[in-house]
This record gives structure tokens, C-alpha cells and sequence, in this order.
């Protein structure tokens, strides 16, 4: 069995406790308060309800830690080094639809690095955990990155930039680059868990443009702990700066990424 750290533990049990007040909301969306943050891109009263619970909880478990979440903002930490860095519903979206893909995702960023990450998928209840140095696992199960060599047999996932965000035509550009070399290609709507589904092989490979740091933080440490590559779209580490990713094993990194950088 996986020997879980403290960190772990502590995140784990934060999320499971937020958790189910998403279920509880999730079973009467039709009832939920609902406030227009942007063009297509809304922010509930679970979401809100969801990022208290865990910043209170984790508080409690380390209170020299700082936060940096998605309604909350940044919230210094008493310690100088160590944040949580917590997306409280990853896939609004599909949650405000009524669509069951949804996860909440927490990872320890120190001194700039992220160590470890979770990602719970609320409504499957698969727990998705990494830490530096040992290893993926999804509830207590190792995880590795797909053994995939070839890209027509590949699976890959991605977002799709929506009304009022996101250069629709660089996305065309790169669709049109990648679906005719590959096996098919997934918009889940829940970037969390398409890393999360990297790390354990379901998909060879994830990439999406302007993201926040909320939404991949976890599933960096989760894909890299299951042997995989991350990256910006160009190869370099400023992820979590751009928002700007790309996630696969070691054989189809290298081909996705010439197709995703082809000249126009």
C-alpha cells in the first residue's frame, strides 16, 4: 500500500470534506446562485462555498502556509516559502451544465517549485496524488504515463478557447496541425483531471494555452511523477507564469510539440 506524506494527507482531507458540499450542490444546480464573472465564464456559489471550507481547513493543518487560489487571490505566507495553491471546482462549467466532470485540485508550491498536488474527481471519487520524488497514484494505485509510441495511435486532450478568451485561430491552426496525425482528440472541459488522465495513461498527451496557475499546478506533479514530460509549448518551465502547457510521455512529446509549433 502507498504511504501517504502529511502534505498528502492534509490536502486529501480537506478535499474530501469540501467535496461534499459540491455533491450536495451538484445535485440541485438548478438552484444555484449563480454570478456572471466574465464572458462564458461563471463563478458559483459552490465554488465560493468550496475554496472557504478548504482554506480554513488547510489553514488549520498548516497555518505558516500561504494560499494562492482562484477567488481568494494571493494570500501571503507567514513562513516566506510554502502556498497552497487550490482550484476549489475545476470544470465550472460543466458543473453549472450538470455535467458529472469536475474535480477539486490542491498542490504545495515552495519557494516557486510545486512539490506535491491532488486532484479529486468528486463525482468518481478518484483521488489522483504525487509527491516530489514518489511517485503517482490514483486512490492507492501506481500510476505511470502511457507506453504510446506511434501518434496515430494516439489520444490527446485539449481546451478549446471560448467566447471572449483565448486566439481562436492560433487554436484552429494547431487543431488543423494535430488531427489528421492522431487517433483522436478529447475537450473534456476540466484541465485538472485531462493532466490527471495523462499521469495515468488514459491520455498520451494534454496541451491548452492560457491557463491559470490553479488549474495545472496538481497535475504538474502528477505527471511528472508518473514519468511523463511537462512543459511550456516551447519546451521551457514558465507553466505556471503563461499558463501556456504541454504534457506527454518522453516518445510523443517531441513529435506533438513540432506539430503544435508548425509554421502557419
Amino acid at each position: 500500500m502507498a504511504l501517504r506524506s502529511a502534505l498528502i494527507n492534509a490536502m486529501t482531507n480537506s478535499a474530501r470534506k469540501a467535496a461534499r458540499g459540491l455533491l450536495r450542490d451538484f445535485n440541485e444546480v438548478e438552484h444555484l446562485q449563480v454570478s456572471r464573472k466574465g464572458p462564458a465564464d461563471f463563478v458559483s456559489a459552490a465554488d465560493r462555498k468550496a475554496e472557504k471550507a478548504l482554506q480554513v481547513e488547510l489553514a488549520k493543518l498548516r497555518p505558516d502556509f500561504g494560499f494562492i487560489m482562484e477567488e481568494g487571490g494571493r494570500i501571503e505566507a507567514k513562513d516566506g516559502k510554502n502556498y497552497w495553491v487550490i482550484d476549489p471546482l475545476d470544470g465550472t462549467t460543466n458543473f453549472l451544465h450538470a455535467i458529472p466532470h469536475f474535480a477539486i485540485s490542491i498542490a504545495v508550491q515552495r519557494e516557486g517549485e510545486l512539490i506535491a498536488g491532488i486532484v479529486l474527481d468528486v463525482v468518481r471519487d478518484e483521488l489522483f496524488w504525487a509527491e516530489k520524488g514518489q511517485g503517482a497514484y490514483v486512490n492507492e494505485r501506481r500510476l505511470r504515463v502511457s507506453a504510446r509510441r506511434k501518434l496515430p495511435d494516439a489520444v490527446l486532450a485539449t481546451g478549446i478557447p471560448f467566447h471572449g478568451r483565448g486566439d481562436h485561430a492560433q487554436f484552429r491552426r494547431e487543431l488543423a496541425a494535430v488531427m489528421p496525425e492522431v487517433a483522436g482528440i478529447r475537450r473534456m472541459g476540466a484541465a485538472a483531471l485531462d493532466l490527471a488522465y495523462v499521469a495515468a495513461g488514459r491520455y498520451d498527451a494534454f496541451w491548452e494555452r492560457g491557463l491559470s496557475i490553479w488549474d495545472i499546478a496538481a497535475g504538474i506533479v502528477l505527471v511528472r511523477e508518473a514519468g511523463g514530460l511537462v512543459t511550456d509549448l516551447r519546451g521551457g518551465d514558465t507553466m505556471q507564469a503563461t499558463g501556456d502547457i504541454l504534457a506527454s510521455n518522453d516518445t510523443l512529446y517531441t513529435p506533438i510539440q513540432k506539430l503544435l509549433n508548425k509554421p502557419a
